[in-house]
């Protein structure tokens, strides 16, 4: 599985690239720019991408910007962003298009190789790898209006989890209840959220996502 690597930090981006060798991938690239990142997801079209938000030249935004670019060129392609802080509009912006493969990990809350790789193993096959911190500062910002209002405390536990990427049997062992009881709370949370179930676990997580950004119109 092919790889681009985008981060500034020398021994961090060493240290990833041979972390990711060391599980089977192949570095496809590894760059330190956003212009740089930009030319190799398009010039390699890697089966992942895994982004740091801030690159030079100005350290801003940079890296997410050229993911973004690459995903508008080529549709779906599976992108894990690491960032040291929670950034609600990029990860809004990264989960506006509901189209494949995305992740958006903090860089201090990946605690383990296995977590990080099953992140980039997820995201490739066209998943979805959310740090809770981030899913719940989606769900705190759209908690005052909305349809979230609707949702009862248990049922937006669920929702957090599932936006995580958990399935329905993960979720049940997280709550410590039953699947039928996991699978009626979805069912609560898309009639609440006026979403069609999707059989797709992954496109499920993606459309829940994409409704709380504002974003859904239509999940198919």
């Amino acid at each position: 599985m092919r790889v681009v690597l985008a981060e500034d930090l020398y021994l961090l981006r060493e240290g990833l690239i041979r972390l990711l060798e060391a599980h089977g991938f192949t570095t496809a690239a590894a760059v330190e720019t956003g212009p740089e990142l930009l030319d190799a997801l398009l010039t390699h079209r890697p089966d992942v991408a895994v982004v740091d938000v801030r690159l030079p030249p100005t350290l801003t935004d940079e890296g997410l910007q050229a993911a973004l670019s690459a995903r508008r060129q080529i549709p779906g392609l599976p992108v894990l962003v690491l960032s040291q802080h929670v950034q609600q509009l990029y990860a809004r912006e990264l989960l506006a298009d509901g189209s494949g493969g995305i992740g958006y990990l903090l860089k201090d809350r990946v605690f383990n190789a296995g977590q990080f790789i099953d992140a980039v193993r997820r995201v490739a096959a066209g998943g979805t790898a959310m740090d809770p911190d981030v899913i719940a500062k989606l769900l705190q910002s759209n908690a005052r209006s909305g349809p979230l209002q609707r949702l009862s405390p248990r049922e937006r536990e669920v929702l957090e989890l599932m936006a995580e990427g958990c399935s329905n049997s993960a979720i049940a062992a997280r709550l410590v209840v039953s699947d039928g009881a996991v699978a009626k709370h979805i069912a609560n949370i898309f009639t609440k959220l006026g979403l069609a179930p999707a059989d797709d676990a992954n496109r499920r997580v993606l459309a829940v996502l994409a409704h709380l950004n504002g974003s859904a119109e239509q999940t198919g």
